[in-house]
């Protein structure tokens, strides 16, 4: 029997903020770009819960952000609290999470900073034999203590999810946040996704929403109705369906910075500073990672009117030198400064450099 759990931290950002910081504590935070009084470029890395009341959520430009929280202490509710963040202290505090869910599982993918799926599987393994019902709760009294000591250990709360597969865990990991615990068996899979938004299946964003939504499609239960030919990527997952493997090792799959700048421009100085800069910050990342070459260099430039456009180049030979990802990024944004890329001479708004299809580990 495979049995599969996810954890998924709470507003993991703002909580870390929370916890080092007395006067944060029962206050809305939001952690991103500096909002300069509604004025700023960024957009929202977490929002707190307590924020989240305003409409603050994740990748909603900081901007609005600050707007919303104006408009929320107009009507006299308390203010928000904007956060640069410290990304370093957050992998630390990542790394001691991970190092406790490897505690009672022998694998472990680590998803992102905030986020692990672990594998029970061996509960009905151990020990006497047990009934199906006796692993569900064996897991479940595991994932319990998971909680507790990450909550002991790192006083942060986190959300599990228990499912036959990781994308019932994922689901289920997400449906009684904050601090919550959802265990669902495989016999109750299909029941525990029928009545459920389509905009809760992994794959289905917002536009894809829009398009079912016109079509009066609301539920997953709304989308079962369709045939597999109508929903070839989607017709499995509906139904809780997923035989993907958990892998151990968790590596990134590419290295990227971008700039949002605080006036649009066209001024070709600073856009070729901005874009050195970038390289130079990609390639540092790279050094300071297992890996030690690449062969793709994108670039990501997104105009004033919000138009983003991506460009990327693939070498044939592995390359390792900042010189070669300057260069070929260079070439790559060049294009932008003139009609080739840029016919309406539009300001560009944001900058990034990007790099994939790394090679050998160190």
């Amino acid at each position: 029997m495979r049995i599969i759990g996810h954890l998924d931290m709470d507003a993991f950002f703002a909580a870390v903020e929370e916890r080092d910081h007395k006067w944060l504590r029962g206050k809305p935070i939001v952690v991103g770009a500096d909002p300069k009084d509604g004025e700023g470029r960024g957009v929202v890395s977490t929002a707190n819960y307590k924020a989240r009341e305003y409409g603050v959520h994740s990748a909603l430009p900081i901007s609005k952000a600050w707007k919303l929280c104006e408009e929320a202490k107009r009507k006299g509710k308390p203010e928000c609290f904007f956060l640069s963040g410290n990304f370093k202290k957050y992998e630390e505090v990542s790394s001691k999470i991970m190092e406790i869910l490897r505690s009672y599982s022998n694998l472990v993918e680590e998803a992102s900073v905030d986020e692990a799926y672990f594998d029970l599987s061996e509960v009905g393994l151990q020990g006497s034999p047990k009934s199906d019902f006796g692993i569900w709760e064996e897991a479940k009294e595991i994932a319990e203590k998971i909680k507790k000591e990450v909550w002991k250990k790192e006083r942060l709360t986190c959300s599990v999810g228990i499912g036959p597969n990781k994308l019932i865990a994922k689901i289920a990991s997400d449906f009684k946040k904050p601090d919550g615990l959802t265990v669902v068996k495989k016999e109750g899979v299909e029941k525990f996704l029928d009545t459920m938004s389509i905009r809760k299946i992994p794959g289905i964003g917002p536009k894809t929403e829009a398009i079912f939504l016109k079509k009066g499609i609301k539920t997953v239960l709304d989308l079962k109705k369709l045939s597999k030919s109508d929903l070839p990527h989607l017709y499995d997952k509906i139904r809780g369906k997923d035989d993907s493997p958990l892998t151990e090792k968790y590596e990134a799959k590419s290295i990227g910075e971008e700039n949002t700048f605080d006036q649009d421009t066209r001024n070709p100085i600073l856009l070729l500073q901005t874009l050195k800069d970038l390289s130079n910050r990609v390639y540092k990342r790279l050094d300071i990672s297992r890996h030690k070459s690449f062969r793709t260099i994108a670039i990501k430039i997104r105009f004033e009117n919000f138009e983003t456009k991506t460009r990327s180049y693939t070498i044939v030979k592995p390359a390792s030198t900042r010189k070669i990802l300057e260069k070929e990024a260079m070439k790559l944004f060049l294009p932008f400064l003139d009609s080739r890329e840029n016919p309406r001479k539009q300001k560009i708004r944001l900058l990034g450099v990007k790099i994939e299809k790394f090679g050998n580990l160190k």
